[in-house]
C-alpha cells in the first residue's frame, strides 16, 4: 500500500479538510503545464501485468473499449506511461476483444448495449472513491490524473473534464456551452490550447463523453448515467445537466490534457430524452468580468502582497466576479501562472496577448471593474483603463503608499535627494488617488493619512488576508527565533542588516546556542554573512508552515516602511508570537504585552526575544492574542465586509 492511500485512509476518518489539505500537498510541486501531444505505444516487452495494482485505490479507470485491440492497447500505454504510481488506481476494461491473454491482470467486464450501460456496470464493481470515465480512442498526456483529481478535491467540483486536443495540438473541446437555439456548441474548437481564455479552470454547461471525472458518491447519488440517452455525448451531457441542478459545478480543466483521434461533435442537439431539460436547468447569472494588473506575476510564496491578492480572488470570485490577470510585462513565470489557472483565474500572456494596451483595447469593454495594483501601475495604466472600459470602475490599490515609506527612509537616511524624491513620489501618488474611482490601502495609519491630504478622494480599507491555522505545537514543543522576508524589499534587507549588527550579538552574549532561522529570496551579502552553526540562512523556502510550527518567536526589526507587514500576519495566524519595532506594527492593531512585544532600541530588543524565549506564560498569552486580532482584522471574513461594496 503507497504512503498516499495510507495517508488517505487516515485522513478519511479525520475530516474532509485535513483531507483537502494532503492531497494538495501531495499533488503540488508536479508540472502543471503539459508538453506538446505525444504519441504512446506499447513497447514489444510491455506486460499488462505491469500496471501497478492496489487492494484499495483511489482512482477507478473505467475504459470502454472497442473491438480494436491495436486502439486499447495504444490508450494502455499512454495510461502506463503518463498516470505513474504516485496515486493508487485501478484500471478496469469495459468490453473489448474477446480474447483475454493479452488483457491479465486487468478487470474486464463484459460488452454492455451502450456506453451509459457499461460505464453503469464498470462504476458498480469499481472499488475507488472517484471514477473517471475514458474513451480508448484518446491518449492522456503526462499528469493528467493528478490535474482531474486536485480539480475534484481544491474546487469541490462535481463533474470535470480535460481539454482534448488533435494530434497537432489544437483544441478539439474545451466542454459544451448553451447556445441562444438552444443547442449545445463545442467550445474553442480548432484553436490554440494556451489561448488564455482556454487556459484556465471554468464552469461549462456540459463536457465530451471522451473522459469525464467524478466522486463514486456522486455518481450513485445522481442514478448513473441515463441508458435511454441516443449516444455517448448525449448520455454525458445529460449527466452534467444532473450534475449542475444537484447545485454543483461542472468543470473544464485544461491543465488535463488528452489526444483524441475522434472530433468531438460540434453542435448537439439534446435528444428527446433530454429535452426537458432546456427549461428545467436555472441558468446562473452571467459573471461580471475583473482585471488586476500587477507588476509581476502572483509569487504568494515569495512576498506577501501576492499572498493578498491571490486570496482577495477567491472572494471576488464568492462576489460572481469572473477574474483576468496581467503582470505588467505580460511575464507567465511556472508554476505560478498554472497555479493561478488552476484556482479559475485568466492569466493573460505573451506571445497569445502582444501588450496591455492592445487588450484593452479590443476587450476592455467587458470589464467592469479594473484594479492597477501599486502606485507604477497606476501611472502605466489608469489612461488607458479608462479609455477602453467605459463601463469599468478604476480602483488603485496602493498595496502600501510607496511615498511614505520613502519619506520615512529619506528621514532615517538624512539625505536630501532622497527627501526630494519622496515629495516627488507623493505629488505622483496622490494624482493617481485624485483619478481613480476608488483607492485601497491597507493600513488605517494610511486611510488616516489620506483622510487629511485628500478629503474627497473615495479611500477604502482592504488589508491582508490569511487563513488562521492556529499554534499545532505547545511552547516546549518549540526553540529558536525567525525572520522571514524578501530581500528585494529594501525595508527587509535594512532590518536584518540593524539585526545583525545591534541585535543579534547582544542575544548570543546571554544565549549562545539560541537558534535563528532566516528565511527570504536573494539574501544580500551582508545578510549571508550571519550564517553559523546557530545561525541558518536558508534563501527562498517554497514550504514555510514547518518553520512556523519548530520556532518559538518571529522577530520583525524594521526600522521604516509603510502599509501592514506580512511577516507578522504570516506568525500571528499561526499563534507564533512576534518581537516587533513599533514601526513594523503599524495599523495591525497589536498592543505591547498582550498580542505582541514591542522594543526599538537593540537591547530592549534582545531582552525581549530571551524574556519570550524562556517564559512560557508569557508566550501563550501572546499567541492567544495575536490569534485573537487575526480573526478580528485580517480573516477572510474580515476581508468579506471590506469588498461588501463590490457585491
Amino acid at each position: 500500500m503507497s504512503a498516499f492511500l495510507r495517508a488517505y485512509q487516515v485522513l478519511r476518518v479525520e475530516g474532509f479538510g485535513v483531507l483537502r489539505k494532503k492531497i494538495l500537498r501531495r499533488l503540488r510541486g508536479t508540472p502543471r503545464r503539459p508538453t506538446k501531444p505525444q504519441a504512446l505505444y506499447l513497447p514489444s516487452d510491455f506486460r499488462l501485468q505491469d500496471f501497478p495494482h492496489s487492494d484499495a485505490p483511489l482512482v477507478s479507470l473505467l475504459l470502454f473499449c472497442p473491438r480494436e485491440e491495436a486502439q486499447i492497447l495504444r490508450c494502455l500505454a499512454a495510461l502506463r506511461q503518463c498516470t505513474g504510481e504516485t496515486l493508487d488506481y485501478e484500471v478496469i476494461l469495459l468490453g473489448g476483444p474477446e480474447k483475454r491473454d493479452r488483457f491479465v491482470g486487468l478487470h474486464r467486464l463484459p460488452t454492455a448495449p451502450s456506453w451509459a450501460a457499461a460505464c453503469n456496470a464498470g462504476a458498480a464493481s469499481a472499488r475507488g472513491q472517484y471514477l473517471v470515465f475514458l474513451q480508448t480512442d484518446a491518449q492522456v498526456q503526462p499528469n493528467w490524473l493528478p490535474t482531474l483529481l486536485e480539480t475534484l478535491v481544491s474546487q469541490r467540483a462535481g463533474l470535470v473534464g480535460p481539454a482534448l486536443l488533435d494530434l497537432g495540438g489544437r483544441l478539439q473541446s474545451a466542454g459544451y456551452c448553451f447556445a441562444a437555439d438552444g443547442a449545445l456548441h463545442n467550445c474553442g474548437e480548432g484553436t490554440d490550447p494556451d489561448l488564455p481564455e482556454y487556459a484556465y479552470l471554468q464552469p461549462v454547461d456540459a463536457l465530451s463523453s471522451a473522459c469525464l471525472a467524478i466522486e463514486k458518491k456522486r455518481f450513485q447519488q445522481l442514478g448513473g448515467l441515463n441508458g435511454r440517452c441516443a449516444s455517448a455525448d448525449q448520455a454525458a451531457v445529460e449527466l452534467a445537466l444532473r450534475v449542475r441542478a444537484a447545485g454543483a459545478r461542472v468543470c473544464y480543466q485544461p491543465l488535463s490534457r488528452l489526444v483524441q483521434s475522434a472530433m468531438p461533435p460540434a453542435r448537439l442537439m439534446l435528444d428527446p430524452c433530454l429535452a426537458h431539460w432546456k427549461d428545467r436547468l436555472p441558468r446562473p447569472e452571467k459573471p461580471r468580468h475583473l482585471l488586476v494588473i500587477d507588476t509581476y506575476m502572483l509569487a504568494p510564496d515569495r512576498e506577501s502582497g501576492s499572498l493578498r491578492m491571490v486570496n482577495l480572488f477567491q472572494l471576488f470570485q464568492e462576489l460572481g466576479f469572473q477574474i483576468s490577470f496581467a503582470a505588467a510585462n505580460l511575464e507567465a513565470p511556472e508554476p505560478y501562472v498554472s497555479r493561478l489557472q488552476g484556482q479559475g483565474v485568466e492569466v493573460l500572456y505573451r506571445p497569445q496577448v502582444r501588450s496591455i494596451r492592445q487588450h484593452l483595447k479590443a476587450q476592455g469593454h467587458r470589464y467592469a471593474v479594473v484594479i492597477l495594483s501599486r502606485a507604477d501601475n497606476a501611472a502605466r495604466f489608469l489612461a488607458l483603463a479608462r479609455r477602453h472600459c467605459p463601463r469599468a470602475r478604476i480602483i488603485f490599490d496602493t498595496v502600501d503608499l510607496h511615498f511614505l515609506r520613502e519619506m520615512r527612509l529619506a528621514a532615517l537616511s538624512g539625505r536630501k535627494s532622497a527627501q526630494r524624491a519622496a515629495q516627488k513620489r507623493k505629488r505622483q501618488e496622490l494624482k493617481w488617488i485624485a483619478r481613480a474611482d476608488q483607492t485601497w490601502v491597507v493600513s488605517p495609519v494610511e486611510k488616516e493619512l489620506l483622510a487629511r491630504e485628500m478629503p474627497e478622494a473615495s479611500v477604502r480599507l482592504v488589508s491582508n488576508i490569511h487563513r488562521i491555522s492556529g499554534s499545532q505545537r505547545s511552547f516546549q514543543a518549540r526553540k529558536g527565533m525567525l525572520f522571514i522576508g524578501a530581500f528585494a524589499h529594501p525595508p527587509n534587507r535594512d532590518a536584518m542588516a540593524w539585526f545583525g549588527g545591534e541585535i543579534l550579538p547582544r542575544i548570543r552574549a546571554k544565549a549562545p546556542d539560541l537558534p535563528c532561522w532566516i528565511i527570504g529570496a536573494d539574501p544580500p551579502p551582508a545578510v549571508r554573512a550571519l550564517a553559523s552553526e546557530t545561525c541558518q540562512i536558508l534563501g527562498h523556502v517554497p514550504e514555510v508552515e514547518p518553520f512556523f510550527q519548530r520556532c518559538r518567536l518571529s522577530v520583525a526589526p524594521l526600522r521604516y516602511g509603510a502599509g501592514v507587514k506580512g511577516k507578522i500576519h504570516q506568525s500571528l495566524a499561526h499563534g507564533l508570537p512576534v518581537v516587533a519595532t513599533s514601526q513594523a506594527i503599524e495599523g495591525m492593531y497589536l498592543q505591547d504585552e498582550e498580542s505582541v512585544l514591542v522594543a526599538d532600541d537593540p537591547q530592549e530588543f534582545a531582552e525581549a526575544v530571551l524574556r519570550l524565549h524562556t517564559d512560557p506564560a508569557l508566550w501563550e498569552r501572546l499567541s492567544q492574542g495575536g490569534l485573537a486580532v487575526m480573526e478580528a482584522h485580517f480573516s477572510f471574513a474580515a476581508a468579506r465586509r471590506a469588498l461588501s461594496e463590490l457585491g
